[in-house]
């Protein structure tokens, strides 16, 4: 059994080796071979995977999630366990574990919408409703993640010491608008730990509503249960 939270860049684990192994065996080049760290070998040879299973763009980024992971232990003979490290699908991190480096990730419509469907992946969220409803947010919170709209100084939570992006700590932040608490309290495991990463930003939006707005699993009820998620009502704060 491979655990998804333990095979993410910057691991060192046995986890880490059966995958290597894995792709080793599907053809993929790791030079330096199973070391049980996943670098930037190992990295370029899961993007070579993601590719051949046919994954394109910011979904092919040589990150694991669990829907590639467990097509590659399909085919090399290991099973997959998608949960993250807390009970309830979330790997929180305390708050002083929180960057707020911006990354430079794309913005757009179409740049969302790739977003969110690996956001759809790490959370096991049925895309079909995760898709639209995430990028519903981030036109309505941050016009698709346009550079000018990242932070939010102007609202109620626009307080507190400044953080090292020369913004107050308790600002909203990144595509869909995350307070630094709330992107801490409901971090995915195996995500980036600024929010002004769009993938990470998306699944801690995905992992708050379903704890705050009971949000199901497959996220069915996202946009009836989230207003600013439902293009067919008036925008509304979340």
């Amino acid at each position: 059994m491979v655990a998804l939270s333990n095979v993410q860049p910057g691991k060192r684990n046995e986890d880490v080796r059966t995958v290597q192994k894995a792709l080793i065996k599907r053809g993929r080049k790791i030079p330096d071979g199973a070391t049980g760290l996943f670098g930037p070998q190992t990295r370029a040879a899961y993007r070579a995977e993601q590719l051949a299973q046919g994954f394109e763009g910011a979904d092919a980024d040589g990150k694991p999630g669990c829907a590639s992971l467990t097509t590659l232990g399909r085919h090399t003979g290991f099973k997959v366990d998608c949960k993250s490290t807390s009970a309830d699908g979330r790997g929180g991190i305390p708050l002083a574990q929180v960057t707020f480096r911006d990354p430079g990730d794309e913005a757009g419509e179409a740049a969302m919408r790739r977003y969110a469907r690996k956001a759809c992946e790490l959370t096991r969220m049925d895309p079909q409703f995760g898709v639209p409803a995430l990028t519903t947010i981030a036109k309505r919170e941050s016009i698709y993640n346009h550079p000018k709209f990242r932070v939010n100084r102007t609202d109620v939570n626009a307080h507190g010491r400044i953080a090292p992006d020369g913004h107050p700590l308790n600002c909203s932040r990144g595509a869909t608008q995350c307070i630094p608490s709330t992107f801490a309290t409901h971090h995915q495991a195996g995500t980036a730990t600024t929010p002004y990463d769009v993938v990470a930003c998306m699944c801690a939006t995905v992992n708050y509503v379903r704890r705050r707005y009971d949000v199901n699993q497959s996220g069915s009820n996202f946009a009836a249960r989230v207003q600013q998620a439902d293009p067919r009502r008036p925008p509304h704060w979340y």
